[in-house]
């Protein structure tokens, strides 16, 4: 059931902006609804910057799953870093709750990975690893699974 909830120009161009393979500065962002619970808007300072990885963040998922409010909902598109057998590889993940997600699934056209963590037990790396590819992933960040 779709909501009616717009999505702000700002999400649209942090969304542009990550899924270009060159020049990205942002391996996270947190979305929220705006007040009036109208709008999806930029969580402002809840980001993750690729230069701050290995500096002063040495576990992107787990400061991410850190970030996250106690009670209440978030949308976050993260630029994961996952290994197969085969091959190491970086995708955007989106995280999304559910009486909102059409409004932003339409605008973050071509996401190959969507996951809906209704609470905090859906967010560890053997559960996104699953999403991402099943018993084929053997390192989500860095980490075993």
């Amino acid at each position: 059931m779709a909501s009616g909830v717009q999505v702000a120009d700002e999400v649209c161009r942090i969304f542009y902006d990550m899924k270009k393979k060159s020049r990205k500065e942002r391996r996270l962002s947190f979305f929220c609804l705006s007040a009036d619970k109208k709008c999806i808007i930029v969580e402002e300072g809840k980001e993750i910057l690729f230069g701050d990885v290995g500096v002063t963040i040495t576990d992107p998922f787990k400061h991410f799953v850190g970030m996250l409010p106690e009670k209440d909902c978030r949308y976050a598109l993260y630029d994961a870093s996952f290994e197969t057998k085969e091959s190491r590889k970086e995708e955007l993940i989106k995280m999304i709750y559910a009486s909102s997600k059409d409004a932003i699934k339409k605008k973050f056209q071509g996401i190959k990975h969507e996951c809906q963590a209704n609470e905090p037990e859906d967010l560890n790396r053997a559960c996104i690893a699953e999403k991402l590819g099943g018993s084929l992933i053997v390192a989500f960040e860095g980490c075993p699974v």
